[in-house]
């Protein structure tokens, strides 16, 4: 199969002739260091013609350039009230469009940093990347024969120990497969609410579901485990509750939890940090529609022994995901200094309330004590994955609390999350509370810290390509803290 993973060469030399185009991220020319003074002159000419430069991509024949060709994309403004470090990725972005409809095909991104954000390089080549990315459908067309946009993508930097770290902090290798549990028996009685939903889709061989186990264990004494759940969710018709007038479409996204986890074991096993422990388990199942489909009035007990009411089948995360976070409770209290999420692309309301590009993160009482949500959000604000705080608030509890004798546990109502108030807090509720998190809260014996994550605004557009969020802010936190 084809690799999804863009070849990277870093270089000191702007000059160096084995690329052929230099794509210039900065804000703007006439702050640019000595090393690229030779870039300084031909953009000065430009904007003695041109009173717009710095508003648009450009494109400039250089003789003596690589390729005699410099693409100059400025962030713009940084200084203001509400700019961030996104400004660089954003440029960089446009920039590779713009030399991608050249015909780079070895381009150099030149971002030289800015005193105001040491990582603006850094930065600015995750945006780069991003913008390479190949789609895994292409990828499987053969579309483009080699598998990449571009044969390779050029970074440079002032020094060498810069560009070595640089090519460090950009993981890219593949991890392995440690476990995967696809016996419908064995689903059926450990995950009993996630088997409820895959219920419908067991018909159909290719669509039945698998929970995947992953497992990072660093050198050294553990100090700090992570022990992750994620939505895998590979397409969702709504189930009974359908989806209806037209909102069905780019719900093969809804697997983007799970593919984020995916994604932090691939920096952990690229970059090996060592004191650390990370569990991880994907919920991979289909919410299909059909004669054998769970349906809203079903009461479903969970592995912790709640007996859940489903309100609504479209709500079909939070039951794939319950179990799984139940099985790593039961695992936490054995392990040293452990922390719990999910991860989901959960609710409408995520989007409604913070809008798109941001994800969201609530924690538990313990979490909310040691100041986890805030740490998570200072963390975003490094490389520009960035996150809104919300609170898990008593109301939520209420909410789902079961109304009558007949369940503990009401798994939602029967209107979309966008409908209802606190929409993507409530789910965090219903997780503690189905999967019997509510006994380690901080007035039990032994309290766990617990955070769920919403990525639904943040996961990326549709139709466009998935942005990855929330790795680079867990890879900030856990893992490079001590890098940037």
């Amino acid at each position: 199969s084809l690799s999804s993973v863009q070849p990277v060469e870093w270089t000191t030399d702007v000059k160096n002739q084995n690329f052929d185009g230099i794509i210039l991220v900065t804000q703007s020319h006439d702050t640019l260091p000595d090393e690229l003074q030779c870039l300084k002159a031909p953009l000065q000419d430009y904007s003695s013609v041109d009173s717009g430069l710095g508003e648009e991509v450009v494109l400039l024949k250089v003789p003596g350039l690589p390729g005699n060709r410099l693409v100059f994309a400025s962030t713009g403004p940084v200084n203001r009230d509400y700019d961030d470090v996104r400004r660089f990725s954003d440029a960089a972005v446009n920039g590779i469009k713009r030399a991608l409809k050249a015909g780079m095909q070895r381009p150099l991104l030149v971002c030289p940093p800015h005193k105001e954000y040491k990582n603006s390089t850094l930065v600015a080549a995750l945006g780069a990347l991003h913008a390479l990315y190949m789609p895994l459908e292409i990828r499987e067309a053969k579309m483009k024969p080699t598998g990449y946009k571009v044969c390779v993508l050029g970074l440079w930097a002032a020094q060498e120990a810069q560009g070595k770290k640089l090519m460090e902090l950009l993981p890219h290798c593949v991890i392995h497969l440690l476990s995967l549990v696809s016996d419908l028996k064995i689903l059926e009685k450990e995950y009993p609410c996630l088997a409820a939903v895959n219920r419908c889709a067991n018909g159909v061989p290719r669509h039945q579901a698998r929970v995947i186990k992953l497992q990072y264990c660093g050198e050294g004494p553990i100090q700090k485990t992570l022990m992750l759940v994620g939505k895998g969710v590979t397409y969702d018709t709504g189930g009974a509750d359908i989806k209806a007038g037209g909102i069905m479409a780019g719900m093969h996204r809804d697997k983007s939890g799970a593919a984020a986890v995916a994604g932090f074991f691939q920096v952990l096993a690229k970059l090996k940090p060592t004191h650390i422990k990370v569990l991880g388990s994907m919920a991979m199942v289909r919410n299909s529609v059909g004669s054998d489909c769970y349906v809203a009035d079903e009461l479903v007990v969970s592995r912790a022994g709640r007996r859940v009411r489903v309100g609504n089948t479209d709500a079909e995360g939070r039951m794939v995901m319950v179990d799984l976070l139940c099985e790593m409770k039961e695992k936490a209290v054995r392990e040293t200094s452990p922390h719990l999420f999910t991860i989901a692309t959960l609710t409408g309301h995520a989007i409604r309330a913070m809008g798109p590009n941001y994800s969201i993160i609530m924690d538990n009482g313990l979490a909310h004590r040691r100041g986890n949500a805030a740490q998570w959000q200072k963390a975003g604000d490094v490389l520009g994955d960035m996150f809104e705080v919300s609170n898990i608030r008593r109301e939520d509890y209420e909410f789902h609390k079961g109304k009558s004798e007949y369940e503990d546990v009401l798994q939602c109502n029967n209107l979309p999350s966008t409908a209802t108030p606190r929409g993507h807090q409530s789910p965090a509720a219903f997780l503690i509370l189905a999967s019997g998190l509510d006994k380690h809260g901080v007035d039990s014996d032994t309290p766990l810290p617990y955070s769920h994550i919403d990525i639904a605004g943040s996961s990326g557009p549709f139709p466009g390509v998935p942005t990855g969020a929330p790795i680079v802010a867990m890879a900030t936190n856990y893992v490079l803290s001590g890098d940037l």
